[in-house]
């Protein structure tokens, strides 16, 4: 194995991080998934910054450190870095790491979504609103027509929405919270839509990526999802 990377424990104290937090992971996993990432065959390559091992002889091979100049999402630039010249990924879940960065209020996890959100879709419109019409499709229109439906249409919601909500579950025991949370899944879905609009809307007004009072106008639009 060249590179090994973790997704620590999040920190999930605050109400706002009790609703929010745990579907980053669990749409974090969605783009990256892990099988995948960890296949040699799949282009997929992902990584998570709290715990990075890499071979020192791989990093030789792939440049250093300035194979990942310019580029925002850093960890899963580094994991294509590694996949394309060849080595071996892996990743998955902390048992024992706990990230103490809190995330206290709305806004706070709303500026994590809008850092790499837009930079994830290469700064392109036209995978925006495929994004966007996906998060309709698949997490929020099933429960508005379990809730205000009729007939087949309220049935086909409501089968839906109760697969959506039971595959957010294992992520929910991972932060060992109630399974109820799983229910607000499709309102979670609407502040993470938003949010990615909003990483949008900042690029193209100019603001590039705002980060801790800090903006990047040149990052690298590398989601590591293919080669």
């Amino acid at each position: 194995m060249h590179m090994v990377s973790e997704m620590v424990e999040l920190q999930c104290e605050s109400l706002a991080e009790r609703a929010l937090v745990p579907a980053f992971v669990f749409f974090f996993a969605l783009l990256y998934p892990f099988a995948r990432v960890n296949d040699p065959k799949s282009r997929t390559a992902g990584a998570a910054g709290g715990t990075i091992l890499l071979q020192r002889d791989m990093l030789r091979r792939i440049g250093g450190i300035d194979a990942l100049k310019g580029a925002l999402i850093d960890d899963c630039t580094l994991a294509l870095c590694v996949k394309q010249a060849g080595g071996l990924l892996y990743l998955g879940h902390s048992q024992l790491a706990r990230s103490i960065r809190p995330y206290p209020g709305p806004a706070d996890i709303w500026r994590m979504i809008t850092r790499t959100a837009y930079v994830q879709l290469r700064f392109s419109p036209l995978l925006l609103v495929l994004t966007v019409l996906g998060m309709l499709l698949v997490w929020i229109t099933p429960a508005l027509l379990g809730l205000f439906a009729h007939g087949p249409a309220h049935w086909i919601g409501a089968a839906t929405w109760l697969a959506s909500t039971c595959s957010f579950l294992p992520t929910l025991r991972r932060f060992r919270l109630s399974p109820l949370w799983a229910l607000a899944l499709p309102f979670i879905a609407v502040f993470y839509t938003a949010a990615t609009v909003g990483s949008a809307v900042n690029h193209h007004r100019g603001r590039g990526v705002v980060w801790k009072n800090r903006s990047y106008t040149d990052a690298i639009p590398n989601d590591g999802r293919t080669g």
